[in-house]
């Protein structure tokens, strides 16, 4: 199984910007989606989360701001995120907890996606 996150790049201040976090391979259930960050000399912190029913849950910090979702049907969680801030700058990494069969549960991350709002 592979996490392939994609979407991140250079925005201005109040710009917005979509990652996709797309999940492949031998995959029987997707159970909890989240998205991370990690800013230069800071500790990777918890972004959103959303769990295989649709309920999510997000950081303070983006709570108002940022939107995550998901797509069963092609393994694929997103993260929409608008009005951002210098301090939203940071690598984001998508992590999923896999089914590989109805038994074998596995956490997975994908490489990270680099987001920069800047002006």
């Amino acid at each position: 199984v592979q996490l392939q996150a994609s979407g991140g790049g250079l925005v201005q201040p109040g710009g917005s910007l979509r990652l996709s976090c797309a999940a492949s391979g031998t995959i029987f259930s997707i159970n909890a989606m989240r998205w991370y960050r990690q800013a230069p000399g800071k500790q990777r912190e918890l972004v959103a989360a959303i769990l295989s029913d649709g309920s999510t849950g997000y950081a303070d910090s983006t709570e108002g701001r940022f939107t995550i979702s998901r797509d069963n049907a092609k393994n694929t969680a997103y993260l929409q995120m608008n009005s951002l801030k210098p301090e939203d700058t940071a690598v984001y990494y998508c992590n999923a907890k896999i089914l590989v069969n109805r038994n074998y549960e596995y956490d997975y991350w994908g490489q990270g996606t680099l987001v920069t709002v800047s002006s």
